[in-house]
């Protein structure tokens, strides 16, 4: 029952790899929630009873709300093709609900903050690392899957390869431009990021340190987003900037500016 259940979530991930374009990171993480629900459960002869019975097991173990959500949409997902497969009759997560979670503002790094890790000394490979992340707002695997084509230093821009596989061209300002020239000098006019993400998030997380802050990569984007708006860019232009494909999502940054412009009034006027 298992291996038959396992075979039909391999042809699922198949599907959203091929045909609905999702990233590798992505398809791991349906993989993981799904195998979690198959090792309990007969998908063809799941019931609603089942996946309550699931979700009830995540919430008692102390799953967060975000991963119980996350599990809750694959399930649904998974469902929804199964049955428009005809590979079961009928679909246990039809009127399962999506459980609303509290928006969290993303944590970012005054200018002060990010001036104390960039104006650092360190070497240039290290220094695009970081202006990529911060002045171009990449998400990691937008970084580890640049290539040199990808980079026009005359017309300073970049292109890469967002969610859903959409290509977006990113300009490059003064100081992401030198890190790049300064490194493409050095190793033969080439780019070449031969870093895992995770080697990224040590990288990064060390120079929170430095600081006395937890960050990570999204850290540095988030930054990029909000410092841009609070500069005065148009919203629209952000959403382009960070490959968002509802400004619905970009529009959380402009709570973070708000946010920050009554904390420093009022530590003015205190």
């Amino acid at each position: 029952m298992v291996f038959m259940s396992m075979q039909l979530l391999s042809e699922y991930l198949e599907y959203l790899e091929v045909e609905k374009g999702l990233s590798e990171n992505t398809i791991d993480a349906y993989r993981r929630d799904l195998t979690a629900f198959i090792e309990r459960c007969d998908i063809r002869s799941a019931k609603r009873t089942d996946i309550n019975s699931f979700i009830r097991h995540l919430r008692e173990t102390g799953r967060a709300p975000s991963s119980v959500t996350r599990k809750i949409a694959s399930l649904r997902g998974f469902f929804n093709w199964l049955c428009a497969n005809e590979y079961c009759k009928t679909n246990p997560a039809l009127t399962l609900e999506q459980p609303k979670l509290p928006k969290r503002l993303p944590k970012v790094m005054t200018r002060q903050e990010i001036d104390t890790i960039l104006n650092q000394d360190t070497d240039a490979y290290h220094r695009v690392i970081l202006e990529l992340l911060y002045g171009c707002g990449l998400r990691v695997s937008e970084l580890v899957n640049l290539k040199t084509n990808n980079i026009n230093l005359a017309g300073r821009y970049l292109r890469c390869t967002g969610k859903g596989s959409k290509e977006r061209i990113v300009p490059l300002g003064s100081k992401a431009l030198a890190a790049l020239n300064d490194y493409m000098s050095t190793a033969n006019g080439t780019l070449l990021i031969n870093a895992t993400r995770q080697e990224i998030y040590t990288f990064i997380r060390a120079q929170g340190e430095k600081i006395n802050k937890h960050i990570s990569p999204h850290t540095l984007r988030h930054s990029f987003a909000t410092h841009l708006l609070e500069n005065g860019a148009d919203l629209r232009v952000v959403q382009e900037l960070l490959g968002h494909s509802d400004v619905s999502t970009t529009q959380l940054y402009t709570h973070i500016s708000k946010k920050r412009l009554k904390e420093v009034y009022f530590k003015v006027n205190s």
